[in-house]
């Protein structure tokens, strides 16, 4: 019997995408806690960022028509921070500090490294415009203006603006909740010793990683052994339990892979072999109604097909905005002689000089090698059929904008 045909990624992703049901639930978060959570709701700008014309640097406000060359001008005010600015009255400066409101009449900022100060005022020894060293009202935000879409993933810079804007609470999706099975007798946890033929469990460590920083909660974490019986049945109990069940292993078409032929036997295996490397043997298919992603048992396989498979298919379930990574073009320094059926992606990284940046790829590319992906900062994508030579372009994907 034929083996079945090669699914081209583009394609897998579309019905993987097709099946993805978005989160039916939201919770409030207080602002300190909402560090990798989708937001619920759009959020306007409630007032103006920041609410007031304000210094960006310590020094002396002024008119700029009241500056002459040589002439002292007196100070007849200081304004603090946080305290209210007053007026200026013509003629004279106030002594202002970085992030003072800005007092009426004022339309200018000297820094005091440009001033010479003394008991009868100050000089000043430079050009000034009007303008100048002023951060003005709404410059950051402005008042009703789109600020945050539903849909973002927050970080520490989106919990920044959001602080900007005074809000305190955040609506947010509720986590995605994941189980995690991995398969196989041989799988022994850290800190235990091996017996022959044993290996440590690396791919759910690995998995239990990529969900934390996917801002998704692991629901259950087990080992499956080698048996149809218990692999249907954790099946079903993770199925229950979760959202989402992500498997490991299992999926080849070895006589002890069980988790393909539990799928098949219900009826819901969608989707078997992608054209990709690593990672051919990814299936997809449902328990329960409950979506099963089963990940190759390779540990570099684990990491690739999470990132360009299963990675997206949260980020549809968790309704972010942005479900596929954009990546960047540069040149190959290494060369591919044997072009492959199946789109490979390669651990590499980014290696710069002055004039340019190129991309160096790992020595060792086998999917068993997961210190490749330590050595690594990505993932550059060799197309289906094609040899690479130094300096063709290629796709790179940073594993920070993969896992973003």
């Amino acid at each position: 019997m034929a083996a079945p045909q090669l699914t081209p990624l583009e394609e897998a992703l579309s019905h993987l995408l097709s099946q993805a049901k978005g989160l039916d639930t939201r919770e409030t978060v207080e602002l300190p806690d909402s560090l990798h959570r989708i937001l619920a709701e759009d959020h306007h700008v409630p007032a103006d960022v920041p609410p007031a014309d304000n210094s960006s640097v310590d020094g002396y406000a002024v008119r700029f028509e009241d500056v002459h060359p040589g002439r002292a001008i007196p100070v007849s005010i200081r304004i603090p921070a946080g305290h209210p600015p007053g007026e200026l009255a013509p003629g004279t400066a106030a002594r202002i500090f970085t992030g003072s409101e800005i007092p009426a009449g004022a339309n200018a900022v000297v820094m005091q490294e440009r001033v010479d100060a003394s008991d009868d005022g100050i000089v000043i020894h430079t050009d000034v415009s009007e303008g100048q060293n002023i951060r003005r009202r709404g410059q950051d935000l402005t008042e009703g203006c789109m600020a945050l879409p539903q849909g973002t993933l927050i970080r520490p810079q989106e919990m920044g603006l959001l602080a900007s804007m005074g809000f305190a609470r955040v609506p947010v999706q509720r986590r995605l909740r994941v189980a995690i099975l991995t398969t196989g007798d041989e799988l022994v946890d850290p800190g235990k010793p091996l017996a022959a033929g044993q290996i440590y469990n690396t791919n759910r460590y690995t998995l239990l990683g990529l969900l934390a920083q996917a801002g998704c909660e692991v629901t259950l974490c087990e080992s499956l052994a080698d048996d149809r019986t218990a692999t249907r049945d954790t099946l079903f109990r993770a199925a229950d339990a979760s959202d989402l069940v992500i498997t490991t292993g299992g999926v080849s078409v070895g006589e002890e892979d069980h988790v393909r032929v539990v799928l098949e036997e219900s009826s819901t295996l969608s989707l078997w072999r992608l054209a990709i490397k690593p990672g051919k043997p990814l299936a997809f298919g449902h328990m329960n109604d409950t979506p099963v992603i089963g990940l190759p048992g390779n540990p570099a396989s684990v990491l690739v097909t999470f990132l360009m498979v299963a990675m997206p298919f949260i980020r549809k379930c968790q309704g972010r905005a942005r479900l596929t990574p954009t990546g960047e073009t540069l040149p190959a320094d290494f060369s591919v002689d044997e072009p492959s059926i199946r789109r490979e992606f390669i651990r590499a990284r980014k290696a710069c000089l002055p004039d340019r940046c190129t991309l160096e790829a790992y020595p060792n590319q086998n999917s068993g090698v997961l210190s490749s992906a330590c050595w690594a900062g990505g993932l550059a994508v060799v197309p289906e059929n094609t040899r690479v030579s130094p300096g063709d372009l290629l796709t790179y994907y940073s594993f920070e904008e993969l896992l973003a």
